[in-house]
């Protein structure tokens, strides 16, 4: 396992360091540019040099990318050209709820989906069967942002039961931490929700589809036939088999969710990174734009790495020696 780890973090690394410069080079090379922002058309020619050599941007292409490369492995992404402070100091902030955010929406995936998805093998062409479908084929294909905007209509403004936008509410004062958690949560019902149901949909077929494959093995037969309980068939000696590619899946929804999370968290007004993204992209602000690229790029990566370390553990015939 030691031997497989290395080589997988040395093939990494070239595939981090490409992906750093298509990234950098789709960026640049796109048209438009950041100076527009401060530059307007009674402004002289040598105040708009002043102005991208200011930001940096009359350095030849493999200059300004070198000088990236070299600060951002060591932490530093720049200066955010929209709000004039280290891009670190930026993002910092829009962290935690990104990452709460996706937590949440993982739990619910997993709760719902694979049991959901086991449910409706067992149960196959059955009117549970058919509900689960029609109910996964309803998530799979919903766009995110209608389904948004409906739940909003419904529980914030009709029912008036879930709050419209934010992480809280401005003249809330938590009597104690408890308090304060419930608060975050409350506001991260409906979020959560339309970011975890494409997921929880998605899970549930491929669990389905999975264990529909393996149920008809004649191992599953054999253990039937001795008599063992349909739950440890199930449970035990089925599931353990379809979760293979349930945790491929896995592997790619983890920084997936940040490319959902900028519909999610700019309909629902939540601080996050994929709200900044946007904001981002808007302004041409390219050292945040790169820098979240970045970390996606990295997120992707581990968690591929992670998912083949968990075949090992979850099938005991896989070895990488």
């Amino acid at each position: 396992m030691r031997a497989y780890l290395v080589r997988r973090l040395l093939q990494i690394l070239p595939v981090f360091f490409g992906i750093l410069v298509f990234v950098f080079l789709i960026i640049e090379l796109s048209p438009g540019g950041p100076s527009g922002n401060f530059i307007n058309p009674g402004m002289r020619a040598h105040h708009r040099q002043e102005i991208e050599e200011r930001l940096g941007l009359n350095d030849p292409l493999h200059i300004r990318f070198v000088t990236w490369t070299s600060n951002a492995l060591r932490g530093d992404f720049g200066r955010s050209f929209q709000f004039r402070h280290p891009v670190m100091e930026v993002l910092r902030p829009t962290i935690e709820p990104t990452f709460t955010l996706a937590i949440l929406s993982l739990i619910l995936a997993l709760l719902v989906g694979i049991p959901a998805g086991i449910i409706s093998a067992t149960k196959q062409y059955s009117a549970v069967d058919n509900f689960l479908t029609v109910f996964s084929l309803i998530g799979i294909s919903m766009p995110s942002f209608f389904f948004a905007l409906i739940l909003i209509r419904v529980f914030s403004v009709q029912l008036g039961w879930t709050p419209l936008f934010g992480l809280s509410d401005p003249l809330y004062q938590a009597p104690h931490i408890f308090a304060a958690i419930w608060h975050r949560l409350w506001h991260m019902i409906l979020p959560t929700i339309v970011l975890g149901l494409g997921s929880t949909a998605v899970f549930m077929r491929y669990t389905r589809s999975s264990m529909l494959e393996v149920i008809k093995s004649d191992y599953i037969r054999t253990a039937r036939a001795k008599g063992l309980s349909e739950k440890v068939v199930i449970y035990r000696h089925a599931f353990r088999n379809a979760i293979i590619p349930i945790i491929t899946l896995l592997g790619f929804w983890i920084p997936g969710v940040f490319s959902g999370a900028v519909v999610t968290e700019t309909i629902f007004g939540l601080p996050g990174i994929g709200r900044i993204t946007v904001q981002a992209a808007q302004f041409r602000d390219y050292p945040i734009i790169l820098a979240t690229t970045t970390i996606i790029a990295v997120l992707t990566l581990i968690s591929t790495l992670i998912a083949d370390v968990l075949y090992a553990a979850a099938d005991p015939r896989i070895k990488y020696d």
